[in-house]
């Protein structure tokens, strides 16, 4: 009965840290660009991860750092920026309901790349799934004319990497400890972050208060909504199922919509909302089994 219980409250936690993770980079934009903020966020959730995991690191074969790195890459690295320019142009709550098709693009990657058995209840999902998110990127003008939803794409080509990366651990990372594999992840990009970081001439301008300030928010983001929540949704799939777990997708857009309309005055068009129910359908029965 514990575990049931805990259950729920690691779900509830995940989707509203998961969720704000919108509006802190949007606040984090406010001081520092789109790649710096993208750097930043691996740095913090690096220094984090390597300081509660750091015993871990050694117990990672040599032959298995390939596959970290891989991981690294998809599943962090690329999409911390993806996701950074694209929020600088596109609402948080449109960028969380797009971000709803990773359990989509995890079943298409693990279809055609990884020999993944699924049904027609799931592929129904993945078509259910792909016309919301036509609708989302294609009617997305209305009143916010400043936005440009082209890059709405970027956010699905992070989805599709997330996807990549669920099926490479699953593949081969599996007997790894989840803390082992997050910190691998972040031993291999805390460097290159560090390097990109330096190029875009952060360090002459982090005197600066809205700097300072975007930092707080960065930090947050960094260490919470990335670090810390990843060891709790592995804490998640152990206690329930990945099934149960990857319902956390529904929770994220509610809570980023309704910090985006209070902070933001952000709004979706009645085709946005439509699009939006559509894309939580295909997830659903795609993730079904």
């Amino acid at each position: 009965m514990e575990n049931n219980s805990t259950k729920w409250y690691l779900l509830g936690f995940l989707g509203c840290v998961w969720g704000s993770s919108f509006i802190l980079m949007q606040f984090g934009l406010k001081g520092v660009n789109s790649i710096q903020l993208g750097s930043l966020r691996i740095l913090f959730a690096a220094i984090f991860l390597m300081i509660v995991g750091y015993k871990h690191i050694s117990k990672i074969p040599l032959y298995k750092w390939k596959y970290i790195a891989l991981t690294s890459l998809f599943g962090t690295f690329v999409p911390a920026y993806l996701f950074a320019i694209a929020l600088s142009k596109i609402d948080g709550s449109v960028s969380s309901i797009l971000n709803s098709l990773t359990p989509l693009n995890t079943l298409l990657v693990g279809l055609f790349f990884f020999g993944l058995d699924v049904q027609r209840r799931q592929i129904f999902g993945v078509i259910i799934g792909f016309l919301g998110c036509v609708l989302l990127v294609l009617f997305g003008g209305g009143e916010n004319t400043t936005e440009n939803y082209y890059y709405a794409i970027l956010i699905i080509i992070a989805s599709i990497f997330y996807g990549i990366n669920v099926n490479l651990i699953k593949k081969y990372l599996s007997d790894l400890k989840p803390l082992t594999i997050s910190t691998g992840n972040f031993v291999i990009m805390f460097i290159p972050a560090l390097i990109v970081l330096y190029f875009t001439g952060f360090f002459d301008i982090i005197h600066e208060t809205k700097v300072q300030t975007s930092l707080g928010f960065i930090a947050v983001l960094g260490i919470v909504g990335t670090g810390f929540s990843n060891i709790l949704f592995f804490k998640l799939i152990q206690l329930s199922s990945p099934v149960f777990a990857s319902s956390v997708t529904y929770i994220i857009p509610v809570v980023a919509f309704t910090l985006g309309s209070l902070f933001m005055n952000e709004t979706l068009s009645l085709i946005q909302l439509l699009g939006a129910l559509i894309v939580l359908i295909g997830v659903y029965f795609s993730s079904r089994k």
